[in-house]
């Protein structure tokens, strides 16, 4: 296995086995048990959320290993992009559009920040898409159309998204493949990929600017 590679994954797998351990042994009943807990989650993926950090400000996470040149495997971009990737499609608003909108499909990865060097070997790998900081999180984003329809949407084709994700990308590429027809220029192209967008990443955030 390739976990002892990759910080976040690893932390999780030992993380799940570790919390599990306690909660045979009834020990998050105890507050001393629960603070082990909180250890463990502070050092997985993003952390703890803000009002966990304000109720037990105590808890501080374990310290993560460096990994200088993460080693990154298909399957596990897969796994990782079924618990923590959205695909995205954008509206963007202007008038130098036929239609005043044009549609844009965003590729995203989340982590937390302290990843980042991981997060940065994706570029790499991909050979397209940016790293960028929000907060406490580090997003690797890719919005450009010839990275999407020739990197991403072929890999996850060979390496498939699990789950109800698996939904949005299924829908992410009838859009491609709209976009690829020149529909999303025409009225009732565009009516219809609003329409598929609503039903995508229920309660997906506003608050990023677009990617390029």
């Amino acid at each position: 296995m390739f976990y002892d590679k990759i910080p976040s994954l690893w932390l999780a797998e030992l993380g799940v086995e570790r919390v599990t351990g306690f909660i045979d042994g009834e020990e998050h009943l105890t507050l001393s048990g629960l603070h082990k807990i909180l250890v463990i989650k502070a050092s997985m993926n993003l952390g703890l959320s803000k009002s966990l950090q304000a109720a037990f400000p105590n808890v501080i996470p374990v310290p993560r290993p460096l990994v200088i040149n993460p080693t990154i495997e298909p399957e596990w971009i897969a796994g990782f992009a079924t618990a923590e990737a959205c695909f995205f499609v954008n509206v963007l608003n202007s008038p130098r559009y036929k239609l005043k909108a044009g549609i844009q499909l965003e590729f995203s990865l989340t982590q937390h920040s302290r990843d980042e060097l991981l997060m940065k070997s994706l570029i790499e790998y991909f050979n397209c898409g940016k790293v960028q900081k929000y907060q406490d999180a580090c997003y690797y984003r890719v919005g450009n159309l010839p990275g999407i329809t020739e990197k991403i949407i072929p890999f996850f084709k060979k390496y498939p998204i699990l789950g109800e994700k698996s939904k949005d990308f299924s829908d992410f590429c009838k859009v491609s493949e709209m976009i690829k027809d020149k529909k999303h220029l025409t009225k009732e192209g565009l009516e219809q990929i609003l329409r598929i967008k609503a039903g995508m990443n229920t309660g997906r955030s506003k608050s990023l600017p677009a990617a390029e």
